[in-house]
């Protein structure tokens, strides 16, 4: 099976903005967007969706893409997460990564299938990760700026293991979570959390 291309970007003349998010599913850390205007001239080779790739694959394509692509990462908070929800932070966060990466696109090409309520022109893909080389690239982008917070996190409170589950409800972390409790990077308002806090 083929993977990601330009042909959805070729329908349009002018900046054609990537956009993904990465971090909706974990109990802890932050949730991380990222917008990419990529340089045809310059595109890293074995660009995929980001959950295709190795971790060492991902590392290669992130620092590749720093060097010859324009790129915006957004990042909105554990805070931001309970107060608004998960799919409105989601949304928070795409908006400063459009906001940082600071041009002016004809389309905004989003993963998914709801369009955030902002002021650019927007497509959503579904499963675009695996048919847009911008929305690929913004997917590796992402994930390995979060999971590279979620490692440093993890030097804090490594019983949690979030070097290795980046957050998402193993079992190491969830037997972590019962038996130390929740911390400040915890989102109070997901249910394996939340219950903790109703115990302490």
């Amino acid at each position: 099976m083929s993977g990601p291309d330009l042909s959805i970007e070729g329908d349009y003349q002018g900046h054609v903005i990537g956009v993904d998010e990465v971090g909706r599913g974990p109990l802890a850390g932050p949730v991380v967007a990222a917008a990419v205007l990529l340089d045809r001239d310059c595109i890293p080779d074995g660009i995929d969706d980001s959950k295709k790739l190795s971790a060492i694959a991902r590392a290669r394509l992130h620092d590749e893409l720093i060097g010859c692509a324009k790129i915006g990462i957004g990042v909105a908070s554990v805070e931001e997460i309970d107060r608004i929800n998960i799919l409105q932070a989601s949304f928070l966060a795409m908006e400063r990564a459009m906001d940082a990466l600071a041009v002016a696109p004809v389309m905004v090409l989003v993963d998914g299938n709801q369009k955030p309520r902002w002021r650019h022109p927007c497509r959503t893909v579904v499963g675009g990760d695996g048919l847009s080389l911008s929305i690929a690239a913004a997917s590796i982008i992402a994930k390995v700026t979060r999971d590279r917070m979620m490692i440093a996190a993890h030097d804090d409170h490594p019983d949690y293991g979030w070097a290795s589950n980046k957050g998402y409800g193993t079992p190491q972390h969830l037997d972590a979570l019962r038996r130390f409790g929740p911390t400040a990077h915890h989102r109070r308002s997901f249910a394996p959390v939340a219950q903790r806090f109703l115990h302490l």
